[in-house]
């Protein structure tokens, strides 16, 4: 990285809004100078539906920003989410091959070479490349350069997503004239911004939950282990107030924000509770108690379906740090009980950390954040060639190709 000054952006395309950090980076120390954002349009669970109404969105949340910072962005980080996002885990070993034992670079190069070549389906591409810890002789090392052994083995867990997709994310950034300098998964940005090399350690589930959709990573022994996307999120608690209450998608919301629960805590079934609480023409009364029925049941799917993708990666024992909530609908009340009913750890709401300032420090800014944090964390390893997660250019390639 050179010495001079660069302006770099974050950019979260979600389902119901467009959120744009702005960071000026000198000699490695990172301000936030600007923040803008706008009413997403054109996007559905995390995907692009409607480039125009998309692009148009996120150019509106680009521009605030940067007139808040007065300054043009040099590039963004942009964030990844979405039902199409899957990940497989793949392993390679390699004998080491020195007369002595000593692993090499190339001994590295090679084994990592191997477990990232995995061929994938046609029209689906590379996202992350997550490495787990590398094992040498059985047992696991942080970097095996330079150490005695005579197997070497490495694993990656691979993200990978619909090109044209991802395509579509890109072109509304090149429609701002601004270069993308790398694509992160959204639970990854969380991650980095929420747990601790503690918590990454022991064993720690960091849980997303957006409006569309609910990102996850499972960390374990310092590094992410398993990755995923559940199309269902806060959307869904509002669509079932508002079938289930036979309310608009505008009221349903504004009862779920003012009554909604993960968990039912009500007992009196004929306690009831206006829409807007100002007695004028159109004001409605409801059961307390069907609204926190309504949202805890989807709360409780939810959470199910995360634990049931996760399968056998994920087990209390080895999880020992817990459950950590952020995401804009992890401020509805009784969340952690229910994913702690669900999940059997503890549970609870991510807390930025102090530096950030008190306009951001909303869960549903932890993505966002997380991707300045990630991306410029991972600018060294990048700079490594045998620890690059992806090849040189493959953002242009794309554009080229799409």
């Amino acid at each position: 990285m050179t010495s001079r000054t660069k302006f770099i952006g974050a950019v979260e395309i979600g389902t119901s809004k467009v959120s744009v950090l702005i960071g000026e980076l000198t000699q490695g120390s990172l301000h936030i100078i600007g923040v803008g954002e706008c009413q997403s349009r054109g996007v559905i669970k995390g995907a692009v539906v409607d480039f125009r109404a998309a692009s148009e969105a996120t150019h509106t949340a680009l521009m605030a920003a940067e007139q808040r910072a007065g300054t043009r962005i040099d590039e963004v980080y942009l964030a990844q989410t979405g039902g199409h996002l899957e990940g497989f885990y793949n392993e390679a070993a390699v004998n080491v091959s020195s007369a002595d034992n000593l692993v090499s670079s190339p001994d590295i190069d090679t084994v990592c070479r191997l477990a990232k070549a995995k061929k994938l389906p046609e029209g689906r591409l590379v996202v992350h490349h997550l490495r787990r810890p590398f094992r040498l002789d059985g047992r696991n090392v942080p970097d095996p350069e330079h150490l005695v052994g005579q197997r070497l083995e490495a694993g990656y867990w691979t993200v990978h997503g619909v090109e044209s997709l991802i395509a579509a994310h890109l072109h509304v950034i090149r429609g701002f004239n601004v270069r993308v300098a790398e694509l992160i998964l959204s639970s990854l940005a969380s991650g980095a911004m929420l747990a601790t090399t503690e918590e990454k350690q022991n064993g720690v589930l960091v849980i997303d939950v957006g409006a569309g959709t609910t990102d996850f990573v499972l960390y374990r022994d310092g590094c992410a282990q398993f990755t995923g996307v559940v199309p269902v999120a806060g959307s869904h608690l509002t669509n079932d107030l508002s079938l289930g209450l036979r309310v608009t998608d505008g009221q349903a919301e504004k009862l779920k924000l003012r009554f909604g629960r993960g968990t039912v805590t009500t007992k009196d079934r004929t306690e009831k509770v206006w829409l807007n609480g100002d007695f004028a023409i159109g004001d409605r009364q409801f059961s307390r108690h069907s609204i926190e029925q309504i949202t805890a049941a989807r709360t409780t799917e939810l959470f199910e379906v995360v634990r049931k993708k996760l399968g056998p990666a994920f087990s209390p024992e080895k999880t020992a740090a817990g459950i950590i909530l952020t995401g804009g609908s992890a401020k509805l009340p009784g969340l952690d009980e229910a994913a702690a009913r669900v999940f059997g750890v503890q549970v609870r709401l991510g807390e930025a950390p102090g530096w950030v300032t008190e306009n951001l420090r909303d869960p549903a800014y932890s993505s966002v954040l997380g991707l300045l944090h990630y991306g410029i964390s991972s600018r060294a390893d990048l700079a490594a060639p045998r620890r690059r997660t992806r090849t040189p250019g493959w953002v242009q390639k794309l554009f080229a190709t799409a």
